[in-house]
């Protein structure tokens, strides 16, 4: 049996499961200021005690990390990065918070210039009075041979609490992107730090010894105790878990759209003949662009509890939440009090939500049915408008799914898949104004946790072999090791699938799941005096992601 946990702004979710079915499923109301008690509760009101003892796994998405990005809810953070010459700090993300020092490698990884040490010397006192004790760490060319950023780190150890390095979280040569990764990675380091404590209690409570993974941006599971080291890589779970719970209902001959309907956004994304799209460089949050692969979302502030009014005489909804429906006794007309007057859905209480609309009807000089007519064709108008921009945003330049590069491929969706509280309320004409068929899958209510239950755990590993100089760098382990001048791509690959299984089986993927890919490999030759030296290899290899494989049969 499984166990999945969606802890939600609103609700946290959960499911048992056993291989790809639901036995039983919940909905409680989400209190961010104990996460433990939310996911004691979820995992109660489906599990009973003999359950527990025969779970095998359970896996836990949330938007704790997501939230405190959009919030604004970050630590402090001392950012030390190491330009090198060729690039002005006032070009790069985080200026304004970032100090710059002395040192830097070339692009090959060898040393330029030596970081100052009197220089760190003066930054650690004005981080000692400043009480800064969390600390990210990047060099230029830090993948290519992580020294400086190690030697850096081991100079502030006595007054840091925790430091993150930007060659541990990415093997991408993106000096940007590597930036701001990994200053998220430290301003979120905090709470996931605290989220596992949690996590750790609650396993200790459940008396259970089974694997407990957290889902990634990427649609994969990372073992909760590993989650602590790369934070950031849990940005964006939430949408992930809805790509995830929607994959086994996606047709894999046609493209499709999935519109995950919440209480307070709408989250899109988009397949190509059955296999999510991807973010190529990384993901995007609050014009942070990040090194973290991902899964391609957008999100929408429109939902079942979004906020409608009169604005000058319009009718605006969204973005922001301010509570339940009215028929829920909540403060404000919503898009749900809409739907229950239209008879749509039937749920809470009729006469308070036909209250709401007619709030709304008298400054609109309307029948209450005819602003909750409205109501609903402004929600699926703003939902249908960000879809289209969406697919005209990823047609206009290359396609990237989970798997591979799709050249010169167009996204044409033929169906949709629509999930989410609301879903059966909404799909239909979502459906009419796309002009395209619709379908709300059972347990829709339910999707984020159930995809997050049956996701694969995914790892990543980028390597680089310089047969002239005869090195080999791991960016993500931070090693060089010697290698011979016939080293081959080949031999690079090898290696690399041994050590990529390793790191998986580490991050708690079981063996059956375990499918390795190279996701990208290039080959240049190294020239002096008009001849060729050696080769420079470099490689990217991943475990796909996916489902885990139905063992219940």
């Amino acid at each position: 049996m499984i166990l999945g946990i969606d802890v939600g702004g609103t609700h946290t979710d959960s499911v048992l499961m056993k291989g790809r079915k639901i036995i039983r499923k919940s909905k409680v109301l989400t209190d961010k200021e104990n996460i433990l008690n939310c996911v004691m509760m979820a995992t109660e009101a489906v599990a009973k005690p003999e359950d527990i003892k025969n779970l095998e796994r359970i896996v836990l998405s949330t938007t704790l990390t997501t939230n405190a990005v959009v919030q604004n809810q970050l630590a402090p953070v001392g950012l030390v990065v190491m330009n090198g010459p060729g690039v002005s700090p006032k070009d790069l993300p985080l200026y304004d918070k970032a100090n710059y020092v002395a040192g830097y490698m070339s692009h090959r990884g060898i040393e330029a210039e030596a970081p100052d040490r009197s220089e760190l010397a003066e930054l650690k006192a004005k981080f000692k009075k400043e009480k800064i004790n969390r600390l990210a760490i990047v060099g230029k060319f830090s993948t290519r041979n992580p020294a400086h950023e190690q030697e850096v780190s081991d100079v502030f150890k006595d007054v840091a609490e925790h430091a993150s390095q930007s060659h541990q979280l990415s093997g991408s040569l993106n000096f940007p992107r590597r930036i701001a990764t990994t200053y998220l990675n430290e301003a979120v380091w905090h709470l996931q730090d605290k989220l596992a404590n949690e996590l750790k209690t609650y396993m200790d409570k459940l008396g259970v010894n089974v694997p407990l993974y957290i889902l990634k941006a990427d649609g994969g599971t990372i073992e909760f105790e590993q989650s602590r080291k790369t934070p950031v890589q849990t940005i964006l779970s939430g949408p992930a878990a809805t790509i995830m719970g929607v994959l086994p209902y996606v047709s894999d001959d046609m493209d499709s759209i999935s519109v995950d309907i919440g209480g307070t956004t709408t989250d899109i994304a988009l397949f190509a003949d059955g296999v999510p799209l991807l973010e190529p460089q990384g993901i995007t949050i609050e014009d942070h662009k990040t090194s973290v692969r991902g899964l391609l979302t957008h999100s929408i502030g429109v939902g079942g509890d979004s906020h409608v009014r009169v604005e000058d005489g319009v009718l605006k909804l969204g973005p922001e939440r301010l509570g339940a429906a009215m028929a829920f006794d909540g403060p404000v007309p919503t898009t749900t009090d809409a739907l229950i007057v239209l008879g749509i859905a039937d749920i809470g209480d009729k006469a308070k939500a036909m209250e709401a609309m007619k709030q709304l009807a008298a400054e609109l000089k309307k029948t209450p049915e005819e602003v909750a007519k409205d109501v609903l064709d402004l929600a699926c108008t703003l939902i249908v408008d960000k879809i289209n921009a969406m697919l005209a945003e990823i047609n206009s330049k290359p396609v990237y799914t989970i798997h591979e590069l799709l050249e010169g491929r167009k996204i044409e969706p033929l169906e949709i898949v629509v999930v989410g509280g609301p879903a059966p309320f909404m799909a239909k004409r979502i459906g009419e104004m796309m002009d395209c068929p619709v379908k709300v899958p059972g347990d829709s209510d339910v999707i984020n946790a159930s995809g997050a239950a049956t996701a694969r755990t995914t790892v990543e590993l980028n390597m680089i072999a310089d047969t002239e100089a005869q090195t080999l760098s791991i960016a993500e382990e931070g090693v060089q090791q010697e290698i011979s001048r016939r080293f081959t791509l080949d031999d690079l690959i090898e290696l690399g699938t041994d050590k990529l299984v390793k790191m998986a089986k580490q991050a708690g993927a079981r063996d059956q799941d375990i499918e390795v890919e190279v996701a990208d490999s290039q080959v240049f030759n190294v020239v002096r005096g008009y001849s060729t030296t050696g080769k420079n290899m470099r490689v990217r290899l991943q475990v796909k992601p996916g489902l885990i494989k139905d063992d219940s049969n």
